[in-house]
């Protein structure tokens, strides 16, 4: 069946509410109830839903009812839809409150923990009526939400995955192999990875772009990643490895921030790939906001390069 375009036109949020309330109460009586609607106006909402949509959304039954597949999809989008109007009321509130630009910024956890906190810091101190909501992601889910606009700007170490987006080049970071001062590669001022895969290590995310790099550099010795522990943070990382539970790579600079808990030590990495670039990613830099086209400046310094399409 083709697509609908009307329906944008013909849905209210109103039916979507009381969807979503029908849905997690399991009965329409009791949506009706809590919303201070008769229970018939409810049901006729429903049914205009159904209607709209081509599908049965629900099951009625005894007891109340319960979702088909095609509700449970419906549910799914209803949520977002009424999490972003919340998020715009929000936003937009904020404007009244002397706000004069909001900036949506995803970030990958290298990008917060080395340079983020200085040059956000000093964007606010110079712009102190722009907002900025900073969220911490892994950089797939940084592509994903610059595309479908949840962000207007993303931060990681991108040059993968990024299709149909422009990037420019932010920060430079080197990765290197974290181990306690007793163990046997400590001695070592820089190793090959593959000399790590004899031990143990403590991982981050299977979806980061470390461990990415490191599942890729271990395919190509031809030897597994002997993975003891995956934990989601750099801080809970060196804990680990400062307790005994294996050695890990994380960004030299993210490890001299973070480092002081534990003897430990870092070890440069002779492999290409522990070179990484974190790049701003958008759809369009030229189309971003004001707010966040002064956000981008900065970010950038004085010497603003040209933004690359993947």
């Amino acid at each position: 069946m083709a697509a609908d375009h009307s329906v944008s036109r013909r849905l209210d949020l109103t039916s979507l509410q009381l969807f979503v309330a029908v849905c997690e109460s399991g009965s329409i009586g009791r949506a009706a109830d809590k919303a201070y609607i008769a229970a018939s106006a409810v049901s006729k909402r429903l049914s205009d839903l159904e209607a709209l949509f081509h599908t049965p959304l629900l099951e009625r039954h005894a007891r109340g009812v319960s979702l088909t597949p095609a509700g449970e999809n419906l549910l799914h989008h209803a949520r977002a839809v009424l999490r972003r109007i919340d998020k715009m009321q929000d936003e937009l509130g904020e404007y009244a409150e002397g706000v004069r630009g909001h900036v949506r910024v995803h970030a990958s956890i290298s990008a917060i923990v080395q340079f983020l906190p200085e040059d956000l810091g000093s964007f606010a101190r110079e712009h102190e009526h722009i907002k900025i909501d900073l969220e911490e992601h892994l950089s797939p889910d940084i592509v994903r939400a610059v595309q479908d606009g949840t962000a207007d700007l993303g931060i990681g170490n991108l040059v993968h995955g990024s299709a149909g987006l422009q990037t420019l080049p932010y920060r430079q970071d080197q990765l290197v192999l974290i181990a306690p001062e007793s163990h046997p590669l400590a001695q070592h001022d820089e190793i090959d990875f593959a000399q790590s895969l004899d031990y143990d290590h403590v991982g981050l995310h299977a979806n980061s772009s470390v461990h990415q790099a490191m599942r890729h550099a271990a395919l190509l010795a031809g030897r597994p990643i002997r993975l003891r522990i995956s934990v989601s943070g750099l801080d809970a990382m060196c804990r680990m490895i400062d307790n005994g539970l294996g050695v890990g790579v994380m960004p030299r600079r993210a490890f001299e921030l973070l480092h002081g808990a534990g003897k430990l030590v870092s070890i440069g990495l002779r492999d290409a790939w522990s070179e990484r670039r974190l790049d701003l990613v958008a759809r369009d830099f030229s189309a971003l906001p004001h707010a966040a086209r002064q956000l981008v400046d900065h970010l950038l310094g004085a010497e603003r390069p040209h933004p690359v399409s993947v």
